[in-house]
């Protein structure tokens, strides 16, 4: 399967994950509901890699490599954090689109810190992401 199979994949499970979470942070503490998800999801993580034998690489991971890896589980921890308080205070709805928000600042910060090229039509994109979740908060 290319990445555009994965990536949609990806994208329905955020679905299904936003709607779950909803339902699950109704009548607990948002701090404590991620995290009975992330231990799920170190579980399940691990539980993959080593079934697929891949464990054994770990060795071979450079410090530039754990360092990012680190502060990217770092970022995680702290979007699911902010995620779960945003569901249980707000409708699923308006927070979602909020959330993705983020694939426009992925966009501009790939084009700052990565040099990614931004085409024309990826603006656009980035602009009417922005458009409709400001329009979806607000509305």
């Amino acid at each position: 399967m290319s990445w555009i199979g994965w990536a949609l994949l990806s994208a329905l499970f955020a679905a299904a994950t936003a709607l779950l979470a909803k339902v699950g942070v109704a009548h607990v503490d948002s701090n404590l509901a991620t995290a009975v998800r992330t231990s799920v999801v170190v579980v399940f993580a691990w539980g993959i890699a080593l079934a697929l034998g891949k464990h054994g690489e770990l060795r071979a991971l450079d410090r530039r490599t754990v360092l990012f890896l680190t502060l990217s589980g770092l970022a995680t921890g702290l979007s699911w954090l902010c995620y779960f308080r945003a569901l249980q205070l707000g409708p699923a709805s308006r927070v979602a689109p909020l959330d993705k928000m983020s694939v426009p600042l992925v966009m501009l910060f790939a084009w700052l810190l990565l040099g990614e090229k931004l085409t024309g039509a990826a603006v656009l994109g980035g602009v009417l992401i922005t458009a409709g979740a400001v329009v979806m908060v607000l509305g």
